[in-house]
This record gives structure tokens, C-alpha cells and sequence, in this order.
């Protein structure tokens, strides 16, 4: 039982991780979208944009004190106002998955401006607090910027193609 919890844990707290993994495996072995940086963009906003923004809405709006601690922040009624952003941007970007390239290019524009204001949060709060808890400094703010960089990118990339 123990090893059960422990896996639970685990890919709970790895889902940026599992979602962009994800999304990069369906993309390049599942997907029938014929222009490459298409598929890779619609996947990417589908699981590691839209399912890891669910993902995080519900625990910023549910969970305040876990997300919180995982931050290594105190809860805070922002929170609340930030798992509500989540939840929007997460569902706005699921929905992207069926639309054209019009509607994900104002999601990519949405997401990578949120991602690089969440960035520089977490990199500030790091250099000014030490804070580097792996919720705010690790391997969670990488894919942030990854995202906020590469999604653009697939973005100009599809137009081109």
C-alpha cells in the first residue's frame, strides 16, 4: 500500500512533467495532424497547458494550504484568484485542442505572457528569499519557461509551415 501511495504521490507532484511528456509522445506517435508544429502545439496546449492548468487551479482553489507549502509560501487569499486563472487558462486551452490555429494563437498569447509574469514571481521570490523550494525553483519553473518560449515559437513555426 505504501508503494501505491508513494506512485500516487509522485506523479501528482510531477504532473508539468507527465503532461508535457505526455503531449510530446502522443504528438510525435499518436497524432494525425499532418503539419508537424501544429500537432506538437495542439497537444502541448491540451495537456501540458490545458490539463496541468486544471491541475493547478484545483489545488490553488481546493488545496491552498498544499499548493502553498509546495511553493514554499504561506496560503493567501490570492490563491484563490490565481486557481481561478488556472482553471480558465487550463479549460481555454483543453478547448483549443478542436479549434483552429486562430483561437490557439490567442491561448499561446495568453499562456506564454502568463508563464513569463510567473516566472519572474518565482525567480525574484528565489533571489530575494532563497526560496528554492521545487515548487518555486526546480524543475516546475524550467517547463514554465520552456512553455512560455516554445509555444510561441510552434506558434510562428506553424504559421510558416
Amino acid at each position: 500500500m505504501r508503494l501505491i501511495k508513494r506512485i500516487i504521490r509522485l506523479f501528482f507532484e510531477n504532473i508539468p512533467i507527465v503532461m508535457f511528456s505526455s503531449a510530446l509522445l502522443l504528438a510525435t506517435f499518436v497524432s494525425d495532424i499532418p503539419v508537424w508544429p501544429e500537432r506538437y502545439l495542439a497537444w502541448l496546449l491540451l495537456l501540458a497547458v490545458g490539463v496541468q492548468g486544471v491541475w493547478a487551479g484545483v489545488v490553488h482553489v481546493f488545496f491552498p494550504n498544499v499548493g502553498a507549502r509546495y511553493i514554499g509560501w504561506t496560503s493567501s487569499p490570492f490563491q484563490t484568484e490565481l486557481g481561478v486563472a488556472d482553471m480558465a487558462m487550463g479549460c481555454i486551452a483543453i478547448l483549443s485542442f478542436w479549434q483552429g490555429m486562430g483561437f490557439r494563437s490567442a491561448v499561446v498569447i495568453y499562456v506564454a505572457i502568463f508563464y513569463l509574469g510567473v516566472a519572474c514571481v518565482h525567480v525574484r521570490d528565489m533571489k530575494n528569499s532563497g526560496n528554492r523550494e521545487k515548487g518555486n525553483f526546480g524543475v516546475l519553473l524550467a517547463m514554465t519557461f520552456i512553455k512560455a518560449v516554445g509555444l510561441p515559437v510552434l506558434l510562428w513555426s506553424a504559421y510558416s509551415s
